[in-house]
C-alpha cells in the first residue's frame, strides 16, 4: 500500500530501461507444427513499443480552453501552445476536446477518417483505481512503479502483481498456434529481437530484421559459392550425425530447425508483391513496411493469426522533452499512415490492430529540463476494427488537488493494461472461457464471458 509520500520516495530507486537483444539464427522461434484448427479468416495484432516512457501529455493535450490554462500552469516550460496543436473532431462524453501535437498530421488524418482513436490514462494496476484510497494511503501499488525495467515488463507480461517470463502475446500463442499450418515458422514475429511480449510456454518469438528477406541464414550456406558449398557440406555433415549427449541432440535439432524455417520464410517473402505505398526511410517505418510484406504472404506461411512487435527506443526525455519529440513524434505518426495506406492496398485494413504501448507516462510537473517517470498515459488503437475517432477510457480533469494526483504531476491510470489488453485477446480470437489463462488478474476488472467488451473500442 501507498501514501503520496511513498508514491514520490520509491520513485528515487529507478531501474535502468530494459533493451531488447538481437536475436540469432537459433533464437528463431520454433513453432509446434500442428493443422489449422478451423480459423478460415486472417487477424493481426501489431504491437508499437515507446521505449523508456513516453510522454504522451504533449501528445494528446486537452484544447478547452479551461483545461488548457490548467495544462499550461502545471506543465510550465513543458506546455505546448493552444494555437499549435492539431485538433482532433469530436469530443469525450463530458464534452471535453483534445488536440495533437503539432508534428502528427498523419495521426489527425487517421483519427479524423475513423481509423484511429485514443485510449486514455492506462497504466498497470492491481486492482480497479480508487481515488479515496490514495487519500488514506491505501492504493495496492503494482510491484516496482516508476522502475523502467519493472513497468515495461509488466506492459508485456499484463501480470503487475509479480515477475514473470511469459508475455501475454506468447501466452495467447499457446493457446492459438494449431490455427496455423504446420510450417515451422511461429505467429509471433518481432522486428526488434527477442521480447518477453511474445515469449510462451512453448511458443518463441520468430526473429526478423527490417529490411531485405527479413530472416537472416547463415552465412554463404546458400550462395552458390565454392565456399558455402563447402561450408554447407560441412554443416549438412554434422547435422545428419546422431548424438548420443542431450544437449547436442537439442543443439542439432534446433539448427535443423531454423535453417529450415529460414528457407520456408525467405522464401514466401520474395513471393511478397511490390507495395505501391511509399515508406519514409527510418527504422520504424522501415518495420511497418516489412511486417505489411510479411502479412501479404500469409497464406505462403500458412498463417491465420500473427502478431508483430516493433520497439521504437529513446522516450527517456528527462531533457530536452520538446525538441525530442518534436523529431520522434512525427516519425510515428507518418509511419502509422503509411501503414495504413499499405494494409488498405492489400486489402488487410480491417484484419490488423495496430496498438502501442510503452514503460508509463510522465510527471506533468517539469524537472526544468523534461519530465520524470509517471504512472498513467495515453496510447494510439489503429485499424479498420477500431471504433475510431473516438476517446476511450477516462482523460483525466487537470486541476490542483485532483485525487488522481499522487504527487508531482504523477496521475494514476484510471484504465488498466489488463482491460486495454483483453479486449486485444478477445478481438483475436481468444475464447472468453480462456481469457484468464491470457490476462490472470482480468478478472479484478472485468468479467470474462459479459455481453460488452472491456473498453468498446473495438468491434468483433
Amino acid at each position: 500500500m501507498f501514501s503520496r509520500r511513498k508514491f514520490l520516495t520509491h520513485g528515487c530507486s529507478l531501474g535502468v530501461a530494459s533493451a531488447t537483444l538481437s536475436s540469432s539464427l537459433l533464437s528463431l522461434g520454433l513453432a509446434r507444427r500442428a493443422a489449422a484448427q478451423g480459423a478460415h479468416d486472417y487477424r493481426a495484432l501489431v504491437c508499437v513499443l515507446l521505449a523508456g516512457g513516453n510522454d504522451s501529455w504533449n501528445m494528446v493535450v486537452p484544447t478547452d480552453t479551461d483545461q488548457h490554462s490548467q495544462y499550461q500552469a502545471i506543465r510550465s516550460d513543458l506546455a505546448l501552445p493552444l494555437d499549435n496543436l492539431l485538433p482532433l473532431p469530436g469530443a469525450t462524453a463530458t464534452g471535453r476536446r483534445y488536440g495533437l501535437h503539432p508534428g502528427m498530421p498523419g495521426l489527425q488524418s487517421l483519427f479524423a477518417g475513423g481509423d484511429a482513436g485514443v485510449l486514455c490514462n492506462v497504466g498497470t494496476l492491481l486492482e480497479p483505481f480508487d481515488p479515496a484510497a490514495v487519500a488514506n494511503g491505501s492504493i495496492l501499488a503494482p510491484l516496482g512503479l516508476f522502475s523502467h525495467a519493472d513497468q515495461i515488463q509488466q506492459w508485456q507480461t499484463g501480470i503487475s502483481d509479480a515477475r514473470v517470463t511469459e508475455g501475454w502475446g506468447g501466452r495467447v500463442a499457446d493457446l492459438l498456434q494449431g490455427q496455423n499450418l504446420a510450417n515451422g515458422i511461429s505467429m509471433n514475429i518481432s522486428l526488434a529481437g527477442n521480447n518477453v511480449f511474445q515469449s510462451g510456454a512453448n511458443v518463441s518469438e520468430y526473429s526478423v530484421q527490417a529490411d531485405d528477406d527479413g530472416a537472416t541464414g547463415i552465412n554463404a550456406y546458400d550462395d552458390g559459392t565454392r565456399f558455402g558449398s563447402y561450408r554447407r557440406q560441412v554443416i549438412d555433415s554434422l547435422l545428419s550425425v546422431a548424438q548420443d549427449n542431450i544437449l547436442r541432440r537439442e543443439y542439432r535439432a534446433r539448427l535443423a530447425n531454423a535453417i529450415e524455417s529460414q528457407k520456408v520464410f525467405v522464401g514466401a517473402l520474395q513471393q511478397a508483391p511490390v507495395l505501391g505505398t511509399d515508406f519514409s526511410d527510418n527504422y520504424f517505418s522501415r518495420s511497418l513496411r516489412q511486417v505489411a510484406r510479411i502479412i501479404s504472404v500469409r497464406e505462403q506461411l500458412g498463417a491465420s493469426r500473427q502478431t508483430f512487435f516493433i520497439t521504437v527506443g529513446g522516450w527517456d526525455h528527462h531533457d530536452d522533452v520538446l525538441t525530442n519529440q518534436a523529431a520522434m513524434l512525427p516519425m510515428v505518426s507518418a509511419g502509422l499512415l503509411e501503414f495504413r495506406n499499405a494494409l488498405a492496398e492489400l486489402s488487410v485494413f480491417d484484419a490488423v490492430t495496430t496498438f502501442t504501448t510503452s514503460d508509463f507516462g510522465r510527471t506533468l510537473t517539469s524537472n526544468g529540463k523534461g519530465s520524470d517517470h509517471g504512472w498513467g498515459g495515453h496510447h494510439i488503437v489503429m485499424g479498420g476494427a477500431v471504433n475510431g475517432a473516438n476517446y476511450f477510457g477516462n482523460y483525466p480533469e487537470i486541476y490542483p488537488g485532483n485525487p488522481l494526483d499522487v504527487g508531482r504531476g504523477i496521475y494514476a491510470p484510471t484504465t488498466a493494461v489488463d482491460e486495454y489488453f483483453a479486449e486485444l485477446a478477445l478481438w483475436f480470437g481468444v475464447p472468453a472461457s480462456d481469457l484468464s489463462t491470457v490476462l490472470p488478474n482480468i478478472g479484478r476488472f472485468y468479467q470474462p464471458g459479459s455481453n460488452t467488451l472491456p473498453l468498446g473500442f473495438l468491434r468483433l
